[in-house]
């Protein structure tokens, strides 16, 4: 489980801001307990504030991390893909990033400092018995090494200036170092922007749900993971098409199953049959029986409930962290909450995943604990802040605010400031 996430002069952050998941209020069940780190920890943190206020730059920035331990050893050979703080004065700065998780009860930190030209900084520790230990720690061209893994000390002839520690020392088998990797690698990203390599076209993220229904339906489109990176947990065939239909009915109560169904046979110009394609079919109730319909045919709230389905079973089965940018543009309040609550249930929620996402709706806040929400806003200077919502201002805020009505009236900030004066001037309305 993530504990908490910081970046530095990454996009639109240029100060340092931290996302925690430690819980506020732990007395309830929507929180997991960890006894080594002497806390409990949330599985839901929602980001909310005005447009180009930075939110989606949070999550990109994990996203971009996991990237990074993906994709340095194969493809950083001539830059180092990075985006600082465009109005920085210091063009020197690193950007920086701290992850820290929990991973079979043992405390995880990993430390990562680079610019587009080398890695300044990097480190992986972890805390058994609370103890904070070294794994690695790598400053410029020095690495080292915690003692008892020389095994891993093949690493060293991987490495270049722009190489990661942990995108080499996980080709080594190393239980601890390999199942961080595993961690970061198995975190999920949706709806973000083009430059977020990872980003998956609709059609991708969709094919993920069609195998749970149709596992041995041919298809070159590539699946949400590289098998050599992820472990996918393993678990029958028949139990995920039985969960995933169960979502999906979620969203229309009215579809009784999922069927592939070939297409009629057409004529070509020349006069031949054409066999037709086998596709799947939502089959839908009906007082005259059942009715097969594409995807194509059905609603686009069904079609976008669809595609989530696979990432969504994947994160409550791994135990994986799921990052949603603007949930509220992809779909309607109702299944937004449904969602919340499927991560939120300790009943369906047994392996603690998590969800992080940005959103507008402030409907949703009526289903959101306090210290379930974040709150940017852009400063003076351009750059975004992150403010936990169960802290704002220094004030804690009680449990008994209603979010939604305190947010709308401007208590917590974080609300689009307008100004008309330009707009009605360029109309020609006032001088």
């Amino acid at each position: 489980m993530l504990i908490r996430f910081e970046v530095e002069n990454f996009r639109s952050v240029l100060e340092p801001v931290e996302l925690s998941m430690v819980a506020v209020d732990t007395d309830r069940p929507e929180t997991r307990e960890i006894p080594n780190l002497g806390e409990s920890l949330l599985h839901i943190a929602a980001i909310l504030g005005p447009n180009a206020s930075g939110k989606s730059n949070i999550v990109e920035a994990v996203a971009w991390l996991r990237d990074a331990v993906q994709s340095s050893l194969r493809s950083w050979d001539d830059s180092i893909p990075v985006e600082p703080f465009a109005f920085a004065q210091q063009p020197t700065r690193t950007t920086g990033f701290v992850i820290e998780s929990v991973i079979d009860g043992v405390r995880f930190e990993y430390a990562l400092e680079l610019d587009r030209t080398a890695v300044a900084y990097e480190a992986l520790f972890h805390y058994p018995e609370k103890k904070r230990r070294r794994l690695f720690e790598r400053e410029g061209h020095d690495l080292k090494l915690q003692r008892g893994l020389g095994h891993l000390s093949g690493t060293r002839s991987l490495l270049t200036e722009r190489t990661l520690v942990l995108s080499a020392a996980r080709r080594f088998g190393d239980p601890l170092v390999s199942g961080f990797a595993r961690e970061l690698l198995n975190i999920q990203s949706l709806g973000l922007s083009y430059r977020t390599r990872r980003r998956l076209p609709l059609r991708q993220i969709q094919q993920s749900t069609t195998r749970l229904f149709e596992p041995d339906l041919d298809t070159d489109q590539p699946t949400l993971f590289d098998p050599d990176d992820v472990a996918e947990p393993s678990e029958s065939s028949s139990a995920e098409r039985i969960q995933a239909l169960a979502l999906l009915r979620l969203a229309d109560l009215g579809i009784e199953d999922v069927a592939l169904i070939k297409d009629p046979e057409i004529s070509t110009d020349a006069g031949q049959r054409r066999t037709g394609r086998e596709r799947l079919r939502l089959m839908h109730r009906t007082a005259h029986g059942p009715v097969a319909l594409t995807l194509d045919e059905e609603s686009e709230g069904t079609r976008t409930w669809f595609r989530l389905i696979g990432p969504v079973l994947f994160a409550l089965r791994a135990g994986s962290l799921l990052l949603f940018d603007e949930l509220d543009a992809s779909l309607h309040p109702t299944l937004s909450a449904q969602l919340i609550r499927l991560f939120q249930d300790p009943a369906t929620n047994p392996h603690d995943a998590q969800l992080i996402f940005t959103t507008h709706d402030t409907s949703l806040l009526n289903h959101l604990n306090r210290d379930e929400v974040w709150l940017t806003e852009k400063s003076d200077a351009g750059s975004t802040r992150l403010g936990a919502l169960a802290e704002f201002a220094g004030e804690r805020v009680r449990t008994s605010v209603n979010l939604e009505k305190a947010y709308l009236h401007g208590r917590f900030g974080a609300l689009p400031e307008t100004d008309r004066t330009d707009l009605l001037r360029a109309l020609g309305l006032i001088g």
